[in-house]
């Protein structure tokens, strides 16, 4: 019997949507405020560093400086369909329009940053961009790059360096990427996992002398083990919350795990953040209680492989919804940001620091990629594995073939679609639909077979 799936039609959705959680609402104004605060920094007289890659932000917190992850706003731009001015600023500048779209977005934000702060520099640009979003970041004192498993992120401080004339300083950390080439390695383990560890720490003081020349002060120690308290907590939290959602039918998706990202990538860590994970934990546990189920009519548990299509969040949890397909876990969402907080030692948080910083999910081999995918497709009970083919992202799309083929042979469906993190024209509705169709009902043919 065919699962026909037809274009998107707006009763039917409405019917099928997903119930997100209410409480991730909270998180959404966390952030928002904290993109507020970081737009006046220079009115308060704030120092302020843009940076990317490994969430470091914890060290500028001891700092007393305030922080722009360019990821994040790149994120936040699509997620809120106001990327355009960044990226067409980007492309004006040089950047064609295969770079990480993340990469494009900020680094047009760069070019406006720098035409509203210093004197021209001979590019055109139309005078309505300048006030849009992508205008307001505040101009930085300086940049750290920390980004692990992509040679893009690893260049992509660097040149926004060069867009500020060379006379900012930069500090880079350097990741090890973690080939599983020893004969004792595994997740968390062998001796390239301790040598790794090491080195990236001894790069983390590094960053720490570094900061403190910039700001002319020592790092407050006690503020960075305060904060690591609270990440470490936090992340406890989230981790429980995702394990009440292995119930069937489940009480909450991977849509609401990729509406929490931001909280726990990028904000401070202090109560608030403790507070949003153990509000959004409780929701859930609610619903458990309650009987209530993010989709009414759960037939399909689906795992999601690839950073999100920030343009198009809302579209896929709907479609997957309208097609009773509940999301249930991925590895951008429960494979990353501070995943293992039993390695944090608070009173002398950085070893934990920089081996949390080596486990993005880039970073890895693709045998332990796929090993840690079966992990949570058994934990999940998930019937078949979605991978997004993300155009610009290619330290994403690495592997991903070989992930999908130990899937396979876990008797898992799985199925392909192209799209992009911030770039709407690479993704296409009819394609993400004729290969959901054809794997739905791959899942169902195999049902019928084990029956």
């Amino acid at each position: 019997m065919s699962l026909l799936i037809q274009p998107a039609n707006p009763k039917l959705m409405a019917a099928n949507a997903v119930k997100r959680l209410s409480s991730t609402r909270m998180g959404g104004a966390m952030v928002k405020d904290y993109w507020d605060r970081l737009f006046t920094a220079r009115e308060r007289g704030a120092q302020v560093v843009w940076y990317n890659g490994a969430a470091v932000n914890p060290i500028f917190q001891a700092a007393g400086i305030e922080w722009c992850h360019g990821e994040a706003f790149g994120a936040r731009l699509a997620a809120m369909h106001q990327e355009g001015p960044a990226q067409r600023t980007g492309e004006d500048y040089g950047y064609i329009n295969e770079l990480c779209s993340y990469a494009r977005t900020t680094l047009g934000c760069a070019v406006l940053t720098k035409q509203a702060t210093v004197s021209d520099d001979g590019i055109s640009l139309p005078g309505a961009e300048q006030d849009v979003l992508a205008s307001r970041l505040p101009a930085p004192d300086f940049f750290v790059n920390a980004y692990a498993g992509c040679s893009t992120g690893q260049q992509w401080d660097e040149i926004t360096y060069r867009i500020f004339n060379k006379k900012l300083p930069l500090f880079k950390v350097s990741y090890p990427f973690l080939w599983g080439n020893k004969p004792d390695h595994g997740y968390l383990r062998g001796q390239e996992w301790e040598d790794a560890s090491r080195y990236v720490a001894q790069q983390l003081h590094k960053l720490i002398e570094f900061v403190e020349f910039q700001t002319g002060r020592p790092l407050d120690w006690e503020v960075l083990r305060e904060a690591m308290h609270y990440i470490k907590r936090a992340s406890q939290l989230r981790l429980e919350a995702m394990a009440l959602c292995r119930a069937k039918p489940a009480p909450a998706t991977f849509w609401d795990w990729i509406a929490s990202i931001a909280p726990i990538n990028f904000l401070p860590g202090n109560q608030a953040l403790v507070d949003y994970f153990a509000g959004v934990k409780a929701e859930i546990e609610q619903r458990v209680i309650d009987g209530v189920t993010a989709l009414p009519n759960e037939r399909y548990r689906l795992a999601f492989d690839g950073i999100m299509n920030w343009n198009k969040v809302g579209w896929l949890a709907n479609k997957f919804a309208e097609n009773d397909a509940a999301v249930m876990c991925g590895r951008y969402t429960h494979s990353a940001f501070w995943n293992e907080p039993q390695l944090i030692d608070e009173d002398d948080p950085i070893l934990g620091m920089a081996q949390h910083y080596l486990l993005c999910p880039f970073n890895h081999s693709a045998k332990i990629l796929g090993e840690l995918l079966l992990r949570d497709c058994e934990a999940y009970g998930i019937d078949g594995v979605v991978f997004h083919a993300t155009r610009t992202c290619r330290s994403a799309s690495n592997g991903q073939m070989v992930v999908a083929q130990m899937a396979q042979r876990a008797g898992l469906q799985t199925m392909f679609f192209e799209g992009d993190v911030a770039d709407a024209a690479f993704y296409k509705d009819a394609i993400l639909e004729s290969r959901l169709e054809a794997m739905l009902e791959a899942i169902d043919a195999r049902r019928m077979t084990a029956a």
